[in-house]
């Protein structure tokens, strides 16, 4: 096995995991929701601390699902404008466009970790449902990091004649 399909073996698993994971964010938020709104209708009882940890599931299913939609190129840009420019100038602005996104998460990376230090060291919690903050907080410099990782990769594994990416499912 050469290390282009090592490397792409771990990208497939890698978005099986970050996929399956906001997955399950996904249904438990889906799932906490329902149950708050049968209680509180039903039965008169909401659950106090639903909204926080829908809100941090929600979190984590954006900064977990983040990983396919970087790999795939599709993360939200302004390209009307390049699309109509000449191939190898379009090709170079592309090129540019994922450097700059591998910095700008890169340094949303550094930036946060020492905040999600002291959220650790501080034992920082939300107020309703007593949750450790710095598990939502992590899932932003973690979901970059693998943003950033995947976009490098993608770069790297690319088809020569510049015809988009490996794909992940191959």
């Amino acid at each position: 096995m050469s290390t282009t399909e090592a490397l792409l073996k771990g990208v497939r698993g890698l978005l099986a995991i970050t996929r399956a994971a906001a997955g399950i964010c996904l249904l438990g938020s889906v799932a906490i929701n329902f149950v708050n709104i049968i209680g509180r209708y039903f039965f008169s009882v909401s659950i106090p601390w639903a909204e926080e940890i829908m809100l941090f599931l929600m979190v984590g299913c954006v900064f977990t699902g983040c990983c396919a939609v970087a790999w795939e190129g599709r993360q939200i840009r302004m390209d009307v404008v390049i699309r109509m420019l000449p191939p190898k100038v379009c090709e170079l602005l592309t090129l540019l466009s994922e450097l700059v996104m591998i910095a700008a998460a890169a340094a949303v990376t550094v930036f946060a970790w020492p905040v999600i230090s002291q959220l650790a060291a501080f034992d920082e919690r939300s107020q309703a449902a007593d949750f450790p903050l710095v598990i939502p907080q992590a899932m932003v410099p973690i979901g970059y990091t693998l943003m950033a990782l995947l976009v490098a990769v993608r770069l790297m594994t690319r088809r020569p004649s510049g015809g988009g990416h490996a794909d992940a499912n191959s």
